[in-house]
């Protein structure tokens, strides 16, 4: 072999190899189909016509024939199409588990960053056009216009407000400001969402007369906003409240697995009723203290078993850090399953499962769920160089009593190349590399999780060794 690569040994479980868990489960959950996908994706776009056709019949193009008329109503129907597209956000950050299941995380995240700064973009047309219409057609000019408009139109501050609001979301939302915000820091500011459109809510009913002209408006942009709040009301809002007081979850085991590496054990009479499988990803909440508001994304490190839910974390932030110091008992709030990064979504017999640092853990419990015989599953496991790999006795116990193959892949980063591989194979392609690994590759479903761009990497060059892109599935969990 030409990659430089160790094959771990095959030991009986150590410790945390779960000997005592089924081998496999028969049943793994399904994704919705895709004409549920398509369905969903179909009805944003009825929407956003059944606005135009409104604004259409409500007189928008009678009111074009002016400078005055042009600039105020373009402006009108800018921010018609601003109003839906900022509800579908909502609807999209509400976790709505029917569309998480039919789009996956991954292109969920995708549609919600499109959605987003096209509604931000209209919002701004919007917000121009209209003033420069009004001051076209007023003899206060354009200063005097949005001195009016602000201070003597009703609703209008409180949409000052608003529009700042989600230009606080927007900003924070651009890749360069992520990378230098800590998560809990956005997710706080992200939450601005809300509040930008429920300000925004007053101006358009008090001073919109697009919303108010016709029954079918009025009845259209009630219906949408009462869809809005109450998906997040009850996904984001009552679903885990009444599940976490039903049926509690309190922490039973706190591990280190390395360095900055922690498993958390979660049990209680909650467990039987989530109906989760391995790959899936909870957002969870430890009642410990300060911050415990603040949900953060862990998938599954092993299979469910009906009894226990466990994760496996490296603290990279003042969240993850916090779960070193969870006590046994402490109260878990769960929102979820979520995600498609599961066996529902294999379309083929044989699996090759690569992760990358802890985005090794849901590729764990694929292992020890996925229905397997000898030699249908290869795990590889991209690691830096020196250290044991995270959950790396695990993962050889669990190959060696499924029949499956584990590789480790060691080594630093191939500087200034975007690769998947470590420095020591920098004289091999991508694709050469993962074809010595992996022979047969063209021949599996691929699963990938680490970060972004080593799995983007690792994505390509899957592709360019043969595999067609509905057998590669992957989930991005960065924000």
């Amino acid at each position: 072999m030409t990659l430089t690569a160790a094959s771990r040994p095959s030991p009986e479980a150590g410790p945390g190899g779960n000997a005592s868990r089924p081998a496999y489960r028969l049943h793994v959950g399904r994704p919705l189909p895709r004409w549920w996908r398509d369905a969903s994706g179909a009805a944003l776009w009825a929407v956003l016509l059944w606005v135009g056709a409104l604004w259409v019949a409500d007189g928008g193009l009678r009111a074009l024939g002016t400078t005055a008329g042009l600039l105020t109503g373009t402006g009108q129907l800018t921010g018609l199409v601003a109003s839906a597209l900022l509800l579908a956000q909502v609807l999209l950050m509400a976790r709505v588990p029917w569309l998480e299941q039919a789009w996956g995380q991954d292109e969920l995240a995708r549609v919600h960053r499109v959605v987003g700064f096209t509604s931000f973009n209209l919002m701004v047309a919007h917000v121009v056009l209209v003033t420069l219409g009004y001051a076209a057609a007023s003899p206060a000019g354009l200063w005097g216009t949005i001195v009016d408009l602000v201070l003597h139109y009703p609703g209008m501050l409180l949409a000052v407000a608003g529009t700042v609001a989600l230009c606080l979301v927007v900003v924070t939302s651009v890749k360069a400001a992520r990378r230098r915000l800590r998560y809990e820091s956005w997710h706080l500011l992200h939450l601005y969402a809300y509040l930008g459109a429920g300000l925004a809510l007053p101006h358009q009913l008090w001073t919109g007369q697009d919303f108010l002209r016709s029954t079918a408006s009025t009845v259209t942009w009630w219906t949408l906003y009462a869809v809005a709040a109450g998906a997040v009301l009850v996904f984001r809002v009552g679903v885990p409240a009444v599940r976490s007081l039903r049926a509690p979850l309190r922490v039973l085991d706190v591990r280190p697995d390395g360095p900055g590496v922690t498993t958390v054990t979660v049990g209680g009479p909650g467990v039987e009723r989530v109906d989760a499988v391995a790959g899936q990803f909870f957002h969870w909440r430890f009642l410990d203290g300060p911050g415990w508001m603040r949900a953060h994304p862990y998938s599954l490190s092993a299979a469910p078993d009906g009894r226990t839910l466990r994760i496996t974390a490296a603290g990279i932030g003042d969240g993850t850090s916090r779960l070193a110091r969870l006590r046994p008992g402490t109260r878990v709030l769960l929102e979820g399953p979520y995600g498609r990064l599961h066996g529902g979504v294999r379309t083929r017999r044989k699996v090759l499962l690569m992760g990358a640092g802890i985005g090794i853990t849901p590729m764990r419990a694929l292992l020890e769920e996925l229905p397997q015989d000898a030699g249908d599953v290869v795990v590889v496991h991209r690691v830096s160089q020196g250290g044991q790999p995270v959950l790396g006795r695990e993962l050889a116990g669990l190959a060696a009593r499924r029949g499956a193959r584990y590789v480790v892949v060691e080594g630093s980063r191939i500087p200034g190349r975007h690769s998947w591989l470590p420095a020591q194979a920098a004289h091999v392609s991508d694709a050469q590399a993962l074809r010595e690994l992996v022979p047969d590759v063209a021949e599996r479903d691929v699963y990938l999780c680490g970060a972004a761009e080593w799995m983007d990497a690792a994505r390509q060059a899957a592709l360019d060794a043969g595999v067609p892109e509905s057998c590669i599935h992957l989930e991005r969990f960065a924000y």
